[in-house]
């Protein structure tokens, strides 16, 4: 049974009882009813396409889909230029390395060190 028939069932019930309430009762349980349907919150209007329908979010769901959607756009944002900054950082520490090794500005002897190709393998593996 699905709620709109047993809602209407329920009615049915309620209607065939409504001779035996007394009329004092029925106006006071008059009274409450418009009371009830006075302190009801009104439907928010919702947002309408030219065809007719009613727009897919409505009026307060949607500005919490562009901030959701803005908050993750920004994530990515900072983390791309995060990695940029980085690989361009780690870029110009190689540029350095590899100028000094190209301008000799080393001795010959630095290039058979051993101690000088474990600095290097360390300096390489810390990025």
């Amino acid at each position: 049974m699905n709620e709109e028939h047993y809602g209407y069932r329920i009615r049915q019930a309620l209607n065939h009882g409504l001779k035996d309430i007394p009329p004092s009762a029925n106006r006071r349980l008059e009274a409450a009813r418009h009371l009830a349907l006075s302190k009801q919150k009104q439907a928010k209007p919702q947002l309408a396409l030219a065809g007719g329908g009613t727009h897919a979010f409505s009026s307060g769901s949607a500005p919490r889909y562009f901030k959701q959607t803005l908050s993750v756009i920004a994530l990515l944002l900072g983390m791309w230029l995060s990695f940029y900054w980085h690989s361009v950082q780690y870029v110009t520490e190689l540029q350095d390395v590899d100028s000094a090794l190209l301008a000799d500005d080393l001795p010959p002897e630095a290039f058979l060190d051993n101690d000088f190709f474990e600095w290097l393998k360390d300096d390489s593996s810390e990025d």
